[in-house]
């Protein structure tokens, strides 16, 4: 049995269908899941290590969580483009596209360009992968010029029609993370969002209204008050 398999059949053992059932509500997609909560995965993963290939072998099971295990145990470093593009297509809800943002793609090469390709795309997963990646860069790429923000803030403007629920939400996200990396970068999101608010779909004034909420609020202040 290859070690790809008995971790496969370690995630079964732990399987919950009431817990699987359960995410419905929460708007996952319940096909190909078992059920295993993410502490259990990310337990998992400290213990497996990073595995470039076995990610892959993961990934193609077509599990829900052993997708998001790969996405844990990949190695950002010798991740291509294409393997991107090929795991990004595959999305089918937005934790998945979420805990692959947030765990592998932000740490790539191909992290800036693909979360600017993405945000154009038709596809509902598609999109939203790319503004969840603006907002996970914005969290965990300290060191990285404010301009590349800046030009996130006019994609996110141009984007803000998109009605559709995980995207609006992603575009949502975005803006507020950008707004929280340092003073000038508030300031810029701020403007964004003020222009979103006088803007014809309902969906740019929703994130818009939702953004400044958040980013006007004493607590953000604060923290960008002492830098």
């Amino acid at each position: 049995m290859s070690e790809s398999e008995e971790i496969l059949g370690h995630l079964r053992s732990l399987a919950d269908p009431a817990a699987a059932e359960g995410m419905k509500r929460f708007g996952i997609n319940p096909n190909s899941m078992l059920g295993v909560s993410v502490p259990k995965i990310r337990k998992l993963a400290k213990e497996i290590g990073k595995d470039h290939t076995l990610a892959q072998e993961l990934w193609a099971s077509g599990i829900h969580e052993a997708r998001i295990l790969a996405s844990m145990v990949d190695d950002a470093a010798v991740v291509t483009g294409g393997q991107m593009e090929l795991w990004v297509r595959g999305f089918d809800s937005w934790d998945v596209c979420d805990q692959c943002c947030g765990n592998l793609f932000d740490k790539t090469a191909f992290a800036y360009e693909k979360a600017a390709a993405w945000s154009s795309r038709k596809e509902e997963f598609v999109r939203r992968a790319g503004f969840a990646l603006m907002a996970c860069l914005a969290v965990h790429d300290k060191k990285a010029d404010d301009r590349k923000f800046l030009r996130f803030l006019g994609i996110i403007k141009r984007e803000s029609g998109d009605g559709r629920n995980f995207v609006r939400k992603a575009v949502n996200w975005a803006l507020r993370q950008i707004g929280k990396r340092n003073a000038r970068l508030h300031a810029a999101a701020i403007e964004t969002a003020e222009k979103m608010r006088k803007s014809d779909p309902k969906s740019a004034r929703w994130i818009a209204a939702d953004a400044l909420r958040e980013l006007r609020s004493g607590a953000v202040r604060k923290r960008l008050a002492r830098g």
